[in-house]
């Protein structure tokens, strides 16, 4: 059985996501966590995983060894379907043909607005400018979205600094009523937990707990009051396998260190 101290929180978050992509999607994956995630997938258990990179990529399939450090790389395109322009790559998702969405951000609020944006000045600290939206806002905006990021209560805020790739914007029908009819917020990967958001009022809900972590310790790691689900689960731990072929795809722990 693996142990919790045999793989890194990031193994432990790509693993975790990787999961909860399916056989036959079509995935937006942005750098970093959601690209090794969407690659393990592709390897483990998704074989008919379709990827695509805001670069232009269609049908990317990673190497072993070659994660590529932007989605601009080259290295994504090898053996793809195709490579367009990054406009006709973001009209894929305007035309409905993305099931999923794949970030992370600096912030995250209690419906799933995510800032990548700016962090604003406080008393003791300067304003932070952080890389901005990229394909950020059109991929939160047209598929059902999936966040893989750390869990710490200065990224799970009450409201983000700046919207810079919505969720469920304000709660409830919001969404919808400022005229986005299609997606949302879907799932929040962490070391600490895996979250779903309410049906009705669309604010953040604990689904499942990871192994070793209690429901108390998620909340006193965020910064906002949590849903929980009445039954939570405890999802499993990483497989040798998938340790296997994500130490494959990343030998020299560029992403999972």
């Amino acid at each position: 059985m693996t142990k919790l101290a045999e793989f890194t929180i990031n193994e432990h978050l790509a693993i975790l996501s990787a999961r909860e992509l399916k056989n036959g999607q079509v995935v937006f994956a942005g750098i970093g966590i959601p690209l090794l995630a969407a690659a393990l997938a592709q390897r483990a258990h998704c074989p008919n995983l379709t990827i695509l990179f805001e670069g232009g990529t269609i049908g990317a399939l990673v190497e072993p060894g070659k994660l590529p450090p932007s989605t601009n790389d080259q290295r994504g395109a090898k053996r793809s379907n195709m490579v367009l322009g990054s406009s006709e790559v973001l009209l894929l998702l305007q035309r409905g043909y993305v099931d999923v969405g794949f970030m992370g951000g600096a912030q995250i609020d209690k419906y799933g607005n995510l800032n990548s944006s700016v962090i604003h000045a406080t008393d003791s600290k300067p304003a932070i400018r952080l890389p901005g939206s990229g394909g950020g806002n059109d991929i939160a905006s047209l598929t059902n979205l999936i966040v893989a990021m750390k869990h710490e209560k200065r990224r799970f805020v009450e409201r983000v600094d700046f919207v810079t790739s919505p969720g469920w914007l304000r709660g409830q029908s919001t969404r919808e009523e400022s005229g986005l009819q299609s997606g949302g917020a879907f799932r929040v990967v962490t070391e600490l937990a895996i979250f779903g958001f309410d049906e009705r009022s669309r604010e953040m809900k604990v689904i499942a707990l990871n192994p070793g972590i209690s429901a108390s310790q998620v909340q006193d790691n965020t910064g906002f009051d949590l849903l929980f689900d009445q039954d939570l689960p405890v999802s499993e731990l990483p497989t040798p396998a998938e340790l296997r072929i994500l130490r494959e795809l990343d030998p020299d722990g560029v992403l999972t260190s």
